[in-house]
């Protein structure tokens, strides 16, 4: 963790807790770190977070069920679902994919599983502290709502998710690839016009207003 702040690492730890930390990651092998979560500004409705969990967990269980030798997370955000890990065979990949597609309310699946050996427990290490990082300096950003990314880390690349305007996509990526050891970052985004976004921000602070107004 060289030249990482304490008053960072404070900031990532109440990152993490508050987006919920590997909340949404069903891995058949715990390996990754996903950011994100059940969270009142979460820009999807509760229905569909339930859902999204719903997918998550119904995946996992059915990729269980192939006995695969790889390590497979599996997280789903709006019915998209990412699947990253490492599996031995290009056939393995194919067949996890195709299970995974097959889950009731899946919309689509986007295949990131490496072809090889599992990651080493210091790679996996190291991606927690790279999603920490992330966090944080997501977190730090003025010009961007934290709480609006989904962050997948996996042997050093970062995969991005999110209903984000492409304003957003630019930056929370530009952000990404700030963070030492980066290898690459993936965008698995859901475009959204400025207009939705505004319209997003008025529904969110109708109930607010509503449960802090006197009765």
């Amino acid at each position: 963790m060289i030249g990482f702040s304490l008053g960072l690492l404070v900031r990532a730890v109440a990152a993490l807790v508050a987006a919920g930390v590997l909340a949404g990651c069903a891995p058949l092998v715990m390996g990754g770190v996903v950011v994100g979560g059940f969270v009142a500004t979460d820009r999807r409705t509760t229905g569909t977070q339930v859902e999204d969990q719903t997918i998550e967990l119904k995946a996992a269980s059915r990729v269980s069920e192939l006995a695969t030798l790889g390590h497979v997370n599996i997280v789903s955000y709006n019915r998209t679902v990412l699947i990253t890990g490492e599996v031995p065979h290009a056939d393995e990949k194919a067949r996890v994919e195709r299970v995974v597609a097959g889950v009731e309310n899946v919309r689509a699946v986007v295949n990131e599983l490496g072809i090889g050996g599992n990651s080493t427990m210091g790679s996996r290490s190291n991606d927690t502290v790279m999603a920490a990082k992330i966090s944080a300096t997501l977190v730090d950003a003025a010009d961007l709502q934290s709480n609006a990314f989904k962050i997948v880390v996996e042997r050093g690349n970062v995969y991005l998710m999110g209903r984000v305007t492409e304003r957003e996509a630019s930056r929370g990526t530009e952000i990404a690839r700030s963070i030492k050891g980066v290898q690459k970052v993936v965008q698995v985004f859901e475009i959204i016009s400025e207009a939705e976004l505004a319209a997003l921000g008025k529904a969110t602070a109708a109930p607010a207003a509503a449960a802090s107004a006197p009765r």
